[in-house]
């Protein structure tokens, strides 16, 4: 059980060192540990599960750690970067957005004691996750680093996109996990090809593959409640009785 869980510490280090660095003036080495932050995070429930050492402090500890790493650490970078020459609006924004992670996670924990849900819903979030969120709303900062000028207005769209990111947060909109997904058995070289080509695009171009990533996702999103709308429907038909003549 000790393993797991420091894992997850570590995560919680990377995203206060984020932090750190972002006030510093560090801002791409800020990125980068939350980035690992979110690498930990996906890894811990993981390990746990494989290890068979799952436990409620564990639980608990991943939620603590997700507020840090994925709520307060890039709201603070995002802030120390650009929001502050939006002045009280960019404030404002950086608070919504860590508040809206809280409470996505609170949220989650709630869901997921939930009993009754049906099998097929457990595969979408309610709305952005929280690892989610954070690598999105640090959209800004990719595209600043590609030289997009910091410029009052410039923080003032970043701060009505932050606002945006925290709604997405805490809507009702379905989002498609993936956790589910079973992959053919003729088809895992080219998906083990194509997840290393994306790590060495990362590698090689990160702003740019982190701004097309986070712009991807949020293409993704329509297509995911789409494919909701149309499985509800489905298992709403099939739960019918049938006509009776």
């Amino acid at each position: 059980m000790v393993f797991p869980n420091l894992v997850t510490v570590l995560a919680i280090c990377a995203g206060l060192s984020g932090i750190r660095f972002g006030f510093e003036g560090r801002f791409e080495s800020a990125v980068v540990m939350v980035l690992i932050a979110a690498f930990l995070d996906g890894i811990d429930g993981r390990l746990a599960r494989l290890l068979k050492a799952t436990s409620k402090f564990g639980a608990q500890m991943d939620s603590l750690a997700d507020i840090v790493n994925f709520g307060v650490a890039p709201a603070l970078v995002l802030y120390a970067f650009l929001l502050d020459r939006a002045g009280s609006p960019g404030w404002i924004a950086a608070l919504l957005f860590a508040i809206a992670c809280g409470m996505r996670l609170a949220r989650f924990n709630v869901l997921d004691q939930a009993d009754g849900q049906p099998t097929w819903q457990s595969e979408y979030f309610v709305g952005v996750p929280a690892p989610a969120g954070a690598l999105l709303v640090m959209l800004p900062l990719y595209l600043s680093f590609l030289g997009l000028p910091q410029t009052k207005e410039v923080a003032l769209a970043a701060a009505a996109f932050t606002v945006l990111v925290a709604f997405l947060l805490v809507s009702r909109l379905p989002v498609y996990s993936g956790k589910s997904l079973k992959l053919p058995g003729d088809r895992v070289l080219l998906i083990i090809l194509a997840v290393v080509l994306y790590f060495l695009l990362l590698a090689s171009y990160p702003w740019y593959t982190l701004s097309a990533s986070a712009l991807a996702y949020l293409v993704f999103l329509p297509f995911s409640m789409r494919a909701y709308a149309r499985r509800a429907k489905q298992e709403g038909e099939a739960a019918l009785p049938p006509d009776v003549e």
